[in-house]
């Protein structure tokens, strides 16, 4: 079976100043599944996905070469619009950032930025965002309370919940649960496992078991190359290489 590829990564190079970090990475990222980007710290997994919307464009001396086609077009062309583009591409950070607003108001925030004035309208989207991040039920009485006065697993769901308000195609995850208990991880992943019928998720993770549970592709980098990739389970089980084995196996890591 063919999959329709949302994202693809073409001869990838990056620079912070003269020291480069990602050398000629190439991978597919196929529509309405879970790619898992892992590697030891310092490998280049976060680096290459804050490349995927740009996110590096904020980091001074910073540079990218080669192509990354979303639909097909080149995120990184003079013509292209960043906010559009962190839009279709939303991220998930490793440490819940709340905005200091009422939880209503962090979901509904994006939805005003981009044009809504319709009061039900943001209602509705508002509530739907919740419920596909699975923390409605939890706060749909108190959603004029700060988000300060959630528990992190809650804020993180509500990060989540804010990323996916404004209908992004590609969902960014940069260790979204190591900052959480394992009762709040359980949750988040659940969530992974739900929204992949609607998203394409990328996410980095250093929990070997996580990444088995959550994705159904898998990506090993170390020292800022791409070694292996392919689908989870064979990657699991088979990896072609030994460095492979190694770093799922825990020699090193």
């Amino acid at each position: 079976m063919t999959l329709n590829c949302k994202l693809t990564a073409r001869g990838v190079n990056f620079f912070y100043g003269s020291n480069q970090a990602l050398h000629d990475v190439s991978m597919d990222f196929p529509e309405n599944r879970v790619t898992a980007l892992i590697g030891p710290s310092g490998c280049g997994k976060s680096t290459f996905l804050r490349c995927l919307n740009r996110m590096n464009d904020l980091i001074s001396g910073a540079r990218v070469q080669g192509e990354i086609l979303l639909d097909g077009s080149d995120i990184n062309a003079a013509r292209m619009d960043v906010v559009a583009l962190r839009r279709q591409v939303g991220m998930v950070f490793q440490k819940p950032n709340p905005f200091p607003k009422s939880i209503f108001e962090n979901v509904a925030y994006g939805l005003r930025v981009n044009g809504m004035k319709n009061a039900s309208d943001i209602r509705d989207k508002v509530e739907e965002a919740l419920r596909r991040a699975a923390i409605f039920d939890e706060v749909k009485d108190r959603l004029d309370s700060s988000a300060l006065g959630l528990s992190g697993g809650q804020q993180q769901r509500l990060c989540i919940a804010r990323a996916l308000a404004v209908d992004p195609q590609i969902l960014l995850m940069d260790e979204p649960a190591s900052a959480l208990d394992p009762i709040a991880t359980q949750k988040i992943e659940e969530g992974i496992h739900d929204l992949k019928h609607r998203l394409t998720i990328i996410i980095v993770t250093h929990n070997m078991s996580q990444a088995a549970r959550v994705s159904d592709r898998t990506a090993f980098f170390y020292l800022g190359r791409l070694i292996e990739e392919g689908a989870t389970e064979a990657m699991f089980t088979r990896p072609k290489l030994k460095q492979t084995e190694d770093y799922i196996t825990g020699k090193f890591g």
